[in-house]
């Protein structure tokens, strides 16, 4: 997964609490096999005026105006800011995705649902949880300035305002760790592959019997 270091981009508000994942990716995208190709579907009940099915031409669906991401102000928009609870609900890995490749790289909000928080972490997204007032400030300024912007320092564990206004948020070593270096649960243990090569073959060696597949 990419890597996350220093990230600064355009923030969207999102002036809501209790965002589940099922408005975040709705229910009937999740029959696909793929796990791309959700981005156009991101809060998909909110986005469109009529209701979405996979495979649809997105393209010719009519927009909802209202929408803070139809809002042109908010077009290439890569940080999220939310009310508390976000990504509450049923425990779907899509929402991280549908985030992600609609153009997200992180959302801060004051709480998270657990499955999505540890859901994001995994796949290379990152959640940040800040104070009530934090958020309320970022979401007011964010209204207020059109192009507003914030830098995401990971290695710092801040967030920088337009301002110089600086937010600390808090992160496990581990997690830390994964995402500066890009590591999934996968990518951690391919960090071993030579002795994970070794083990087998000292393993076959020992045990021949244990592999050979031919049926009686």
């Amino acid at each position: 997964m990419d890597k996350f270091v220093v990230h600064k981009g355009l923030v969207a508000p999102m002036d809501r609490e209790n965002v589940d994942t099922d408005a975040i990716i709705p229910k009937q995208f999740l029959k696909s096999i793929h796990r791309t190709g959700f981005g156009v579907n991101l809060f998909d009940a909110w986005r469109y005026k009529n209701e979405g099915q996979p495979g649809m031409d997105n393209a010719t669906r009519p927009l909802n105006p209202d929408f803070v991401l139809n809002q042109a102000r908010y077009q290439g928009a890569s940080i999220l800011v939310a009310g508390k609870n976000f990504g509450c609900g049923s425990s779907r890995e899509h929402a991280p995705w549908a985030l992600q490749q609609y153009g997200f790289r992180a959302v801060i909000a004051p709480s998270f649902a657990d499955i999505f928080f540890n859901n994001s972490y995994k796949n290379g997204f990152l959640p940040i949880a800040l104070t009530d007032s934090q958020v309320r400030r970022l979401i007011d300024e964010t209204k207020g300035f059109v192009g507003y912007e914030v830098t995401i320092d990971l290695n710092a564990q801040t967030v920088t305002t337009p301002g110089g206004e600086v937010m600390a948020f808090d992160i496990t070593p581990h997690r830390k760790f994964c995402l500066l270096n890009g590591f999934d649960d996968i990518g951690l243990s391919l960090r071993h592959a030579e002795k994970i090569t070794a083990f087998e073959a000292a393993r076959k060696a020992r045990h021949p019997y244990y592999f050979n597949t031919r049926i009686a």
